[in-house]
């Protein structure tokens, strides 16, 4: 019984589990596999990552720093993509990207803090 590549049908030659004749055509494969349902995850998952970089520009001293909302938004921070809230015992909610959180103070000012 002769083996054909997923993605071209071209004699596939070598290991008994190979499913693909070269890694161009597995690429290929994959790539087209992928590409609908895949497109909302890594949206949002490119928001996440700027938002992370963001919070991460700013210098932090001692775990933690000040800012406010218009230099947040400045440099394109998106406030509906959080990875997690943490709320302490006395009510406080923090919201976190990965390691890096921010809480919301008066006067649209936001401490950024790094979780350790």
């Amino acid at each position: 019984m002769q083996r054909k590549c997923l993605e071209c049908g071209a004699e596939i030659r070598g290991r008994v589990d190979k499913k693909f004749c070269s890694d161009h055509c597995r690429n290929a494969y994959n790539n087209k596999v992928n590409k609908d349902s895949k497109n909302l995850i890594r949206n949002i998952n490119n928001r996440l990552r700027k938002n992370y970089r963001i919070l991460d520009s700013f210098p932090l001293k001692d775990g933690k720093t000040k800012t406010t909302r218009t230099r947040l938004m400045d440099k394109g921070f998106d406030f509906e993509f959080i990875t997690n809230l943490y709320t302490t015992k006395k009510g406080t909610t923090y919201y976190f990207l990965y390691d890096l959180g921010y809480l919301p103070l008066e006067n649209d000012y936001y401490m950024i803090v790094k979780r350790e």
